[in-house]
């Protein structure tokens, strides 16, 4: 979440939610700014940790519009309901828990009146399209991969009869992933807000996604005849994963295997990717004019409600369920992992990143006991993981988006978005290259 301010106009850019601290709802409620001082919200991308505090943000007062790119106001509408549900299920918990103490259960962040006020203010503007905001302030959504509708935000302000121009990175995707086109490089600004999750980490360059599920899916499921578990973001991810798939068995790698997208967000986000066709690179628009539908495959089923759910769990044939909450911290894959958590004939691929304290770490890490449901479980899958899932740039994305402006015309660079050591890797080397970069603490503003 950043404020930028003009003499007469403050703009949000951005307003995540801090998971950290979703038990402490003031946290996430104590903007250091009034919410009805905001005269616009930017957003650059649909995902949680840059949307999920907008409808605090309409509730406790901001009264303007939020400007976003097509897919993100579908995308975002879909994962703030969703967010909703989160808060609701952690609610009836917390309620369970404290039945002697009356009062004690946590009021949600917000309901789902909030995120249709929040839905409401969404003006949608598509890539490369200059859009005044007003007469001294024209924002430009630059396409970055990343996420369906992810954007860095441009912007060029006139102060006082001087053009400044500021760009927000939002998260910089990766190059030749599924589904997405490859980051666009960034206009010639003076200032740069960058991001630097990946700072100091890479990518494996190795092998290529088709080749780790090849061989993946030949090991846990046609040698081992058993079942392969992927827990995936419902968002990007399974949709980059099932088109992946489809171009494995249309292309006849592997012999036919069943699979299951058990994940009810997923079913309805893949209808946003159709929706948005145009905006998929273009081996996926390829391949729809040559075979059809990109996410549709024959030994493919979407699970539509709960009790289907349970009956993937009775399917005993060799099988590949891909299901929702990518860290395991909820969602309907606790139910596969508590069902196949102590099957040998049951691998779990991991393709993306799990935050320290979730049960996908503590599985990653090796822990030979878990508890999932109130039971504690032995471990006799196989874990593995693969990267090149991720949809985030690594460290040499990052340095190169960057090293794409000149440096005598880029006053500064400031990171955010990262850990420490990510943003001080990302900072060495180009203070090293001769840019001026600054590591901003929270709260600290900065005159530009």
């Amino acid at each position: 979440m950043h404020l930028l301010e003009t003499d007469n106009y403050k703009i949000l850019i951005d307003c995540g939610l801090d998971y950290e601290k979703d038990h402490h709802v003031q946290l996430n409620e104590n903007f250091p700014f009034n919410p009805a001082d905001i005269d616009v919200v930017i957003l650059t991308h649909a995902h949680i940790d840059h949307s999920g505090n907008l409808p605090t943000l309409v509730r406790m007062g901001f009264n303007g519009q939020i400007l976003c790119t097509p897919p993100t106001a579908d995308l975002t509408e879909l994962l703030l309901l969703d967010s909703v549900n989160i808060f609701l299920r952690k609610e009836h918990k917390s309620r369970k828990h404290n039945r002697k103490r009356p009062g004690s259960g946590r009021q949600p962040l917000y309901l789902q009146k909030h995120v249709m006020d929040t839905v409401d203010r969404f003006i949608t503007i598509g890539f490369n399209r200059p859009f005044r905001i007003t007469g001294d302030i024209e924002l430009t959504f630059i396409p970055v991969g990343h996420l369906l509708g992810a954007a860095a935000a441009v912007l060029k302000i006139n102060d006082n009869g001087t053009e400044k121009s500021i760009a927000f990175t939002g998260d910089i995707g990766r190059k030749n992933y599924p589904v997405l086109n490859d980051p666009q490089e960034l206009p010639q600004v003076d200032y740069l807000v960058s991001e630097s999750t990946y700072g100091g980490r890479y990518h494996t360059k190795d092998k290529t996604i088709e080749e780790v599920l090849v061989e993946t899916i030949q090991r846990a499921c046609i040698k081992e005849s058993g079942r392969l578990i992927i827990p995936a973001f419902s968002i990007g991810r399974t949709q980059a994963l099932v088109f992946s798939l489809n171009k494995i068995f249309s292309k006849g790698l592997l012999p036919p295997v069943k699979v299951f997208v058990d994940s009810p967000l997923a079913n309805i986000s893949t209808g946003v990717f159709r929706k948005h066709h145009s905006l998929l690179n273009t081996e996926a628009q390829d391949f729809y004019n040559r075979q059809g539908d990109e996410f549709e495959f024959d030994n493919l089923t979407y699970v539509e409600n709960l009790s289907d759910s349970r009956q993937v769990s009775n399917y005993f044939e060799p099988c590949i369920i891909i299901s929702s909450a990518g860290m395991l911290e909820g969602g309907r894959i606790q139910d596969h992992l508590y069902n196949n958590i102590q099957n040998y004939y049951c691998t779990i691929l991991f393709i993306g990143y799990c935050a320290k304290g979730t049960l996908g770490h503590r599985l990653l890490r090796g822990d030979p006991i878990v508890h999932i449901k109130d039971r504690d479980l032995s471990v006799y899958a196989t874990i593995q993981k693969t990267d090149l899932f991720s949809a985030h740039g690594d460290h040499d994305d990052l340095v190169n988006t960057v090293k794409h402006q000149n440096k005598a015309r880029l006053k500064n660079v400031y990171l955010v978005h990262g850990e420490t050591t990510s943003m001080q890797a990302m900072a060495d080397e180009l203070i090293t290259d001769g840019y001026q970069v600054t590591i901003p603490e929270k709260n600290i503003s900065y005159e530009l």
